[in-house]
């Protein structure tokens, strides 16, 4: 495949993900275009053709119309006489054939192909004789080739346990050869949907394969297990005997997966002696495998969080061996989840994380440990035990991990008032440090710090600001462009929210002379493009708040395909329409949906889309003003799409002159409470709590009757009010009938808003109580936030 150059970087950089991780579906197809210019572009083509793979590589779903179209872009690629993009195609179009419509076309393309010396220059006469040996091995009445095919056919129809395929494929269990007992095991096992009854004659024959003096086969068996007991624990449990007898196994890849599959399957009473039998082989093995057992150890701590004590000991003793990055960047992903996710073991790792950076190689790994430390340290016992590791950082490290040292000690006297003298002298003397960020840094905090205000010292230290940082280049921009007395505003800047790729926007921003860049959010995105929309831009909508996820409006299939996005802002909430017309004999113009709003909603203006032909994406837009009235933010709005008809002719694409009238019935949409909330994340809530006060507070208990678990009452609450669960506080302790949840959000206009909501579970009948607390800088959003919920 084609590779992008790329700049040597550092072990932890060059394994940070997948460059094609942010692909978005709509972008890379629009790309795809590209193949059915008369010039082909190997290398160009070759990189588009890569990136559809991988996307169809990780499940992405693509319809039959999408499918069709790449599919048959993708064939006018046979036109380059490359080779590695014409197997390039080959994969493309046995991935698309499954769902794209008339693929018999292109049999002549890989016909010129197979039976042509293009492809095979080297050795051709050889490759030819393949063809005639492959065609008897498949007709052959050999076991193992029937096997295959009963393998295969038995995916594809998804057959189930009455099936003959599936009876066959049974019956090769009890056959004489060795493998195709195991192949027929091994298809079982992997068979969708499968119960543990019909999971239990596989497990034995893997079961007897443990113990065969036969090294590939103990391997193939004791993998295909550990596969199984990823699903199935449950039916793998009857062969932790054998597994046990494997930990010691001269082959330690075979010992790896034996002691991680025991991992799965083994109950709270093995764990103490399955730790000390995996420490008595971790030195002998890659970091490969002992990356896999940490990843096992991490969820068994998630099935056992009592034993969490234990694995820790066992995580620590694994930071002081010698080992690459990926395997101690896992053990500390492992600790920081450990201690997160517990709160009995959070000063055990942070003890555990402090003795680690002390030697330390990977600055990436100490930048993440003292950003945890600052965040969890001063909430802790004895908050002054941590400080002594941090400052070491700031006279033994390099630039990166000083200025990280200088975040972190900044927390903890902005946290704890007894130890914030101490921390004051400590970045007093950063102010001398030889990097401009470490001593920029240090000069922030002080000046923070010295105010000795616990609401200043939370707002720009403890949870800091959540705005896009491109919203704020561009607002600051603007505020220079046009003086003004008054100060200016944060809260017209845009939250921020989650990064996206997309290649054919110009997502990277020079941010003045500086070597910094920035890259759009999807809302960064949808706000250029709003902005430049004449009819909206002379409303003077101001800042846009929020963009919802997509809601459909019509069903798929039909003639019409319709989904709306809600754009809000402080006044007003914009509807953006996108319409696909899905009928190739008719083009329709002047296209618009008529809103008829809820009450309090008053309609400013429409934007029609002009012409929407065949299978293209047009837009409309609906604009509303919001409510004079605070408290009404919800409402349900019906939705017709009118537009003009013109027949035309599917082959040439001519439309008729004249048209008629029509209209299209579309489902009702619903504005809620969410739509006018942004999540945001405040790492220290009781700070943030503090901060905002009880003046417009606001207090309340519910029964929560039809609400019978805590799980649920938790996931309906941050279902109605579309707020950010702080502290993990969204988990639910196990065994536990009383819990807090901690909520946060900024309410449109740019109020912060919190949320504590103590819940009780009592009986069945009774349900779940809830006493409710929400604090904001406006009583309406308070009201508006505790309405919603209760």
């Amino acid at each position: 495949m084609y590779v992008l150059k790329k700049d040597k970087k550092e072990e932890e950089n060059a394994s940070g993900g997948s460059p094609y991780s942010n692909l978005e579906k709509t972008s890379v197809l629009q790309e795809a275009r590209i193949f059915n210019e008369s010039h082909v572009n190997p290398r160009k083509c070759g990189h588009i053709l890569t990136k559809v793979l991988y996307l169809l590589n990780q499940g992405e779903q693509l319809g039959t119309t999408e499918a069709t179209e790449t599919f048959f872009a993708m064939t006018k690629l046979f036109q380059s006489k490359d080779p590695v993009l014409r197997r390039l195609v080959y994969l493309g179009i046995k991935e698309l054939s499954k769902v794209a419509e008339d693929v018999i076309i292109v049999t002549s393309s890989l016909t010129k192909d197979m039976t042509g010396k293009h492809l095979m220059k080297v050795n051709y006469d050889v490759v030819k004789r393949w063809v005639n040996e492959t065609q008897e091995a498949v007709n052959t009445d050999d076991v193992m080739v029937q096997i295959r095919i009963a393998n295969k056919l038995i995916r594809d129809d998804d057959a189930r346990p009455n099936s003959p395929l599936f009876e066959f494929i049974e019956s090769c269990l009890r056959h004489k050869n060795e493998m195709v007992v195991y192949e027929a095991a091994r298809t079982i096992v992997n068979l969708k949907s499968t119960t543990p009854r019909e999971l239990a004659p596989s497990i034995s024959v893997l079961q007897l394969f443990c113990s065969s003096s036969k090294p590939t086969l103990r391997f193939a068996a004791v993998r295909t297990l550990n596969k199984v007991a990823m699903s199935h624990p449950a039916a793998v449990t009857a062969c932790n005997t054998d597994l046990e007898n494997l930990i010691t196994d001269v082959n330690r890849s075979i010992a790896t997966l034996a002691i991680t599959t025991l991992l799965n399957t083994g109950s709270e009473s093995s764990v103490e002696r399955l730790m000390k039998q995996i420490s008595g082989f971790m030195s002998e093995i890659s970091d490969e495998f002992k990356t896999v057992v940490v990843q096992a150890v991490r969820s068994l701590c998630q099935k056992f969080p009592h034993k969490h004590s234990v694995m820790m000991n066992f995580l620590s003793s694994m930071l002081r061996e010698e080992g690459g990055f990926e395997y101690k960047k896992t053990i500390v992903d492992t600790i920081m989840y450990i201690l997160e996710d517990n709160q009995e073991a959070k000063e055990a790792g942070l003890a555990y994380l402090c003795e680690f950076i002390e030697d330390c190689e990977h600055t990436s790994l100490a930048v993440r440990i003292l950003h945890m430390l600052g965040k969890e340290g001063p909430r802790t016992s004895l908050p002054s035990k941590y400080i002594r590791f941090i400052y070491n950082r700031l006279v033994l490290e390099n630039s990166s991990v000083r200025a990280a040292a200088v975040s972190s000690l900044a927390k903890f006297g902005a946290h704890c008032e007894n130890v914030l003298p101490n921390i004051l002298v400590l970045l007093q003397r950063s102010l001398l440090d030889t990097d401009d960020e470490v001593r920029d840094r240090a000069t922030y905090y002080l000046k923070v710090l010295m105010q000795k205000q616990r609401a200043f010292s939370s707002q720009y230290i403890l949870n800091g600001l959540q705005v896009s940082l491109v919203g704020l280049e561009k607002a600051l921009h603007h505020y220079t462009l046009e003086p003004s007395e008054a100060p200016f505003d944060i809260k017209t800047v845009p939250l921020s929210t989650q990064f996206i790729s997309e290649e054919k926007k110009s997502d990277i921003i020079e941010v003045g002379r500086t070597k910094g860049k920035l890259a759009e959010s999807r809302q960064d995105i949808f706000a250029e493009q709003l902005a430049s929309v004449a009819e909206l831009a002379a409303v003077g909508l101001g800042p846009l708040f929020k963009s919802s996820q997509p809601v459909e409006l019509t069903e798929s299939e039909t003639e019409y395909v319709v989904h709306c996005i809600k754009h809000t802002f402080p006044n007003h909430i914009v509807l953006q329409f996108n319409c696909i017309n899905t009928l190739n004999d008719q083009i329709l113009e002047n296209v618009q949906v008529e809103v008829e709003p809820s009450e309090g909603f008053e309609l400013v203006c429409n934007v029609p889309c002009s012409k929407l032909p065949y299978n293209v994406t047009g837009t409309t837009y609906t604009c509303l003003r919001l409510p004079d009235d605070a408290i009404m933010v919800a409402g349900t709005f019906s939705n017709t799409l009118k537009y003009l008809v013109k027949d035309c002719d599917p082959n040439i694409g001519e439309a008729d002159e004249e048209g008629y009238e029509d209209e299209y019935i579309l489902e009702d949409l619903e504005v809620t409470v969410t739509d006018h909330v942004q999540k945001t994340v405040k790492p220290n809530f009781a700070a943030a709590w503090e901060e905002l006060g009880p003046d417009n507070e606001l207090e309340d208990t519910f029964a929560l009757t039809s609400m019978k678990t805590m799980e649920e009452s938790i996931k309906n609450i941050i279902q109605f009010v579309g707020m950010q669960p702080c502290e993990q506080s969204d988990k639910a302790p196990e065994g536990k009938n009383a819990h807090t949840l901690f909520l946060a959000g900024v309410y449109r206009g740019g109020h912060d808003v919190l949320v504590r909501a103590k819940l009780a579970l009592g009986s069945s009948s009774e349900g779940v109580t809830m006493n409710l607390a929400v604090r904001s800088m406006d009583p309406n959003v308070s009201e508006v936030i505790a309405s919603a919920i209760g």
